[in-house]
């Protein structure tokens, strides 16, 4: 046993429960906390120029490799409150990062002391558990609370509130008989498992909807091998996009009403029954959910008991970890496989096979301003399947999840339920920071990459390169795009004149300008056939110069994005690529009116 600080203590639990990264920002209330860290050295840091940017880098980390968790520090106050949007995106995805604030000593905690806020409450509803702790010897059992209850059922975030007289106590503990409080996996049964492949055996059109969970479990592989044994196409969600590859024979393409694939959609319509694992049934996925269920049965798994029947209810629910649950159903199909009880789907992947070929969106256009379909298909020659792709909400998005291809789990790192603006350029350098080896490419539009710029100097300081595929059309897209049914076009443009730099015309903010001020490198792309050139340039540039690297395109300023507000009613404004023997291209011309036919 060891007389030291309570701040000492929470330091050296920090090292054993195996965390090694922290993002943050120090300030007077938290400066104790960062003198342990400084003491004691296990733990690295980033300084980050936002606070709430240093809870995206903590959740990018955390969401790039399987046991990491990233870590958030900040000081009283506004620090703590910054972390919300941050808090809520890790808590939307099931991510887990830890949050430590300062706080205002204990006695002033009801005197309106500077900066002292009531931030656990505040946090309350976007965290798994958030404290003030008021008892300096309460710091340690806290922090294992914290990381128990971050890898428990769901996981999901944390915020630890820490008084600065709390901090600065003295307590014993002994870090030596310390030891992580072991977390209880919930697993289905054999019986359920038994019950759950038996309804989909007496399918003949099955489907496996596999969603962010089996990503979070770390059961990728186990759930390819499942599909496999049966023979039956997967459908992966946005947060599980990378699961199975997109090159994989059973693949069936993602659904929705906008990160989608018309074939993804045209077979999830085609299918009798749906086995759903560690997914949520999102509305961007689901749509109309009259249109997503009928003629349909559906089972659910999901290590949270609450996500049984709050969007679909489903025929039948198992509540159970993913991996646990893919285990069962490996060992059980094996079985049915080796005695020949299996039916046969092959002609029903046959048929989901034949949709990836004959219903693709077009992306070989040639104008100038450059149409964004192009962008995609030159990142998909450029990147390759080994790439780590960022991004998070917009026409961008939306567009690069129905034309990118990804081929391995924490591949596609995306904030799903929340889309922040801003997440991307954090979340990225939170990426490059866990995966240091791998190609990190992150993209958004102009919007996204302008609310949170200033962290590219974190990026310039601290050597964290990546590459920025910046789609700029001076518009905000998406709104605009969705402003349509109310027929109008309300402040949403971002053009303007520069008086600085009149060559970009009515672009307005000159990007190249500020990247290369906060010290990192940009290109700027205006004709469709220097993008794959600009691509390679840029790995160059990351390679030599080891900072982020911006590769501007330049966009049609109005480009509409296929969407709709049922899987039945997308509609496409682009022209549909038709692979078949004949070649032959089918123009599909959609209307505003027809997307928002279901709403009136």
């Amino acid at each position: 046993m060891a007389r030291m600080r309570s701040v000492d203590a929470a330091v050296l639990i920090l090292e054993k429960e195996g965390a090694t990264q922290a993002f943050g920002l120090p300030g007077a209330a938290i400066n104790p906390f960062y003198s342990a860290l400084r003491a004691h050295g296990g733990i690295r840091h980033v300084l980050a120029r936002h606070v709430e940017a240093a809870s995206h880098m903590a959740e990018g980390y955390t969401r790039a490799e399987a046991g990491n968790i990233g870590v958030c520090i900040g000081t009283s106050g506004p620090a703590g409150t910054d972390m919300i949007t941050g808090l809520y995106s890790a808590s939307a995805d099931s991510i887990p990062i830890l949050c430590i604030t300062g706080q205002a000593p204990v006695d002033k905690l009801h005197k309106e002391d500077f900066q002292a806020v009531d931030i656990a409450s505040i946090a309350q509803p976007v965290t798994k558990w958030a404290a003030t702790i008021l008892e300096p010897a309460q710091v340690p059992g806290a922090f294992q609370k914290a990381f128990w209850l971050m890898r428990e059922g769901r996981p999901g975030p944390v915020l630890i509130d820490l008084p600065i007289d709390v901090q600065l106590a003295e307590i014993d503990f002994d870090i030596d008989t310390y030891e992580p409080l072991a977390v209880q996996r919930r697993e289905a049964t054999r019986p359920q498992i038994e019950k759950a492949l038996d309804m989909l055996i007496a399918a003949e059109r099955p489907i496996i909807v596999a969603g962010g969970g089996v990503i979070n479990a770390d059961a990728a592989e186990l759930l390819v091998e499942f599909a496999e044994i049966l023979g039956v196409p997967v459908v992966p969600t946005l947060m599980g996009w990378g699961i199975i590859s997109d090159d994989h024979p059973l693949l069936a393409g993602m659904v929705g009403i906008q990160t989608s694939h018309r074939y993804g959609n045209a077979t999830m319509l085609a299918s009798d029954f749906v086995l759903g694992i560690g997914n949520r049934w999102a509305n961007r996925h689901t749509g109309s959910l009259d249109v997503y269920t009928r003629g349909r049965s559906f089972v659910h798994v999901d290590v949270e008991p609450t996500q049984l029947g709050r969007v679909i209810a489903p025929d039948y629910g198992i509540a159970s970890d993913a991996k646990a649950a893919l285990e069962l159903f490996v060992a059980v199909a094996q079985e049915r496989a080796l005695a020949g009880r299996l039916p046969d789907w092959s002609e029903w992947a046959g048929q989901c096979r034949a949709r990836r070929s004959t219903m693709l969106r077009r992306t070989d256009y040639d104008d100038v301003p450059i149409k964004p379909q192009r962008v995609y298909q030159e990142m998909n020659k450029a990147f390759g399947p080994e790439v780590r792709y960022v991004s998070t909400i917009g026409l961008s998005q939306i567009q690069a999840a129905q034309m990118l291809h990804v081929y391995k789990p924490r591949h596609w790192i995306n904030a799903g339920q929340a889309g922040p603006l801003g997440w991307t350029v954090p979340a990225s350098l939170g990426v490059a920071t866990a995966d240091p080896e791998s190609i990190v490419v992150a993209l958004s539009g102009d919007y996204d990459f302008q609310f949170l710029i200033e962290e590219l100097a974190v990026g310039a300081q601290f050597k964290i390169p990546y590459i920025h595929v910046l789609v700029n059309n001076a518009y905000l897209g998406l709104i605009r795009q969705a402003q349509r049914s109310f027929d109008m076009d309300y402040y949403v443009q971002l053009s303007f004149e520069n008086i600085n730099t009149p060559e970009i015309g009515a672009y307005g903010v000159d990007h190249v300008k500020v990247v290369e001020g906060l010290g990192c490198k940009a290109i700027r792309v205006t004709d469709p056939d220097e993008l794959l050139a600009a691509f390679e340039e840029a790995k160059r540039l990351l390679a030599v110069h080891e900072v982020p690297v911006v590769v501007e395109v330049i966009l049609e300023r109005i480009t509409n994005v296929s969407m709709g507000t049922a899987i039945d009613n997308v509609i496409e404004f682009d022209e549909t690529v038709d692979l078949s023997a004949d070649g032959t291209v089918e123009a599909e011309a959609g209307s505003f009116e027809s997307v928002y036919a279901l709403m009136e």
